[in-house]
């Protein structure tokens, strides 16, 4: 249905058209969105020992709702560590790619919003034209300055004319699908951004990870070369008992035997050192042959002593993966929307004012001006089903995006009891291992004290202190697993990212989000 009004006296009824229009506006079809419900959970195993002090060497405390900070890798006291991860901060080309995926994101909004506006354009089109000679005095009159022109066949006319006109169309958004496009472009950018914090938390976490990792082979490396050297100088000892006949060739031949299983040790250890270091120079945005400064050794790694633990709750505040499915789930929601919207009515306004004449500066006068003003209604009466298909499926895109968002809570709770546990049998494990590494300390020192007073061989000494460095191996491996499950724990409740001064609006959001 199309109407029309071309004179001025239905100026007003036009109006009374539109204000309708413009009032309807403000509806929009479809569900408002609304937030999942936190977790009604407490905690985050079946028993109470979240809450335990970790009863080890070096002591942590779980300390419920503790806040984190965002430099929470600041908390291992180690300046190399510090530098590598403000350096990688700047320098990673993933975290420049979020950056404009974001910004991407936001300007996507801003053009979306831009259709709750009119549209304005201006046209201009000059013309020379020659009326044919043959239309003689049944050409019409045509205005030139004023003066009428007329063609003859022995002199055609010639003239200029010239429209120039204002356009204005304006689409009321009356049953809300711009309103839900644009409500869907920012659940879109709320997910670029948790996108964003999570590459941020992602990248940090792999440093310090890979930071403790060199650090616990570098102690493994220097045990094994004990090792290998122990085993050398024994394998030394039995030669020399053989050649005074004490011992006989198979005594040698298992000797070498030890000594070269314990230099298998070796190839695999300097092979994860160097792919650990060339992991660390390409998060830190450096090629392979561009080496960082720092190195890390567990001598300059310490362990925070108090470990937050955030409510289940909050955790879903704080989770960016959550964060990003429930902007997802935002975002299905919207479209479902627009989907309900796209089966209703559209509504045009369009408005055209501007004047024509064969000079510019005749275009408004004497008539020469014109305007229209247009309204269209238009409604899809048959469609073979199509907008019905597409308003289901978008329902059903809803539905998924409702148990994707669950999926993923469930995912991060258990992600954080993991952790929890890992912890907890982290110290265990140290603990026991510090044990046998004092044990065999305390071996080797009277074994010495022994073979100082002739009581054993040399070669007992020797075993003793191939005991003791096996120990210091375990040893370096349950400090590095309790090291890494600790930095875990911090990425696990969500990296500290809304202290980031870019995230001082969602800060704001979870404050609010906590007051209700």
């Amino acid at each position: 249905m199309v109407i029309r009004w071309i004179t001025s006296g239905r100026l007003s009824a036009a109006l009374r058209f539109a204000l309708p229009l413009a009032i309807l506006s403000g509806c929009a079809s479809g569900p408002d969105f609304k937030r999942p419900e936190a977790p009604t959970a407490t905690g985050y195993t079946v028993s109470s020992r979240e809450s335990v002090v970790a009863d080890a060497p070096e002591k942590q405390n779980f300390v419920a709702d503790k806040d984190i900070p965002f430099d929470w890798w600041t908390l291992f006291q180690s300046p190399q560590l510090n530098a590598l991860i403000e350096r990688t901060l700047k320098a990673n080309p993933s975290i420049e790619a979020a950056q404009a995926a974001l910004r991407q994101a936001h300007e996507n909004v801003i053009a979306q919003q831009g259709f709750f506006y009119p549209t304005v354009g201006v046209n201009y089109s000059p013309s020379r034209n020659k009326l044919a000679g043959n239309m003689g005095g049944n050409s019409p009159g045509l205005q030139q300055n004023g003066d009428t022109i007329q063609s003859t066949p022995d002199s055609p006319a010639y003239y200029n004319f010239h429209t120039a006109q204002l356009s204005v169309g304006y689409v009321p958004d009356v049953f809300g699908v711009n309103r839900r496009l644009t409500e869907s472009a920012q659940a879109q950018e709320e997910w670029q951004q948790m996108q964003m914090q999570a590459a941020s938390i992602t990248l940090v976490s792999n440093v310090v990870a890979a930071a403790i990792q060199e650090a616990g082979l570098r102690a493994q490396l220097d045990a094994a070369n004990a090792i290998i050297s122990i085993n050398r100088e024994n394998l030394e000892i039995v030669r020399q008992q053989r050649k005074l006949g004490f011992l006989a060739d198979i005594d040698v031949a298992a000797q070498e035997a030890v000594l070269a299983q314990s230099e298998l040790a070796l190839p695999p250890l300097d092979k994860q050192l160097e792919q650990t270091r060339d992991l660390i120079r390409a998060l830190a945005g450096n090629a392979p042959n561009q080496d960082v400064p720092e190195t890390f050794d567990l001598a300059s790694l310490h362990l925070p002593e108090e470990l937050p633990l955030s409510l289940p709750s909050k955790l879903v505040e704080q989770r960016p993966d959550v964060r990003a499915a429930e902007a997802q789930l935002h975002n299905a929601s919207a479209l479902y929307g627009v989907a309900i919207a796209n089966k209703m009515p559209q509504f045009m306004v369009t408005a055209n004012v501007g004047g024509m004449a064969s000079s510019p500066d005749w275009m408004f006068r004497s008539g020469g001006s014109f305007f229209s003003l247009t309204g269209n209604i238009s409604q899809l009466i048959f469609d073979g089903g199509t907008l019905r298909a597409k308003s289901r499926a978008a329902e059903q895109a809803l539905l998924q995006a409702g148990a994707q968002y669950r999926s993923t809570v469930i995912t991060a709770l258990q992600n954080v009891a993991d952790t929890l546990h890992a912890i907890r049998t982290d110290a265990d494990a140290v603990r026991a291992a510090a044990a046998s590494a004092h044990a065999n300390q305390t071996v080797l020192a009277l074994t010495r004290k022994q073979f100082q007073l002739g009581y054993v061989s040399y070669q007992n000494l020797l075993t003793a202190q191939q005991n003791y460095q096996l120990t210091v191996v375990t040893l370096a491996q349950a400090q590095s697993a309790r090291l890494g499950d600790t930095a875990a724990l911090y990425q696990a409740l969500g990296g500290g990212w809304w202290h980031r001064a870019d995230a001082a609006l969602d800060k704001k959001e979870i404050a609010s989000n906590e007051t209700k």
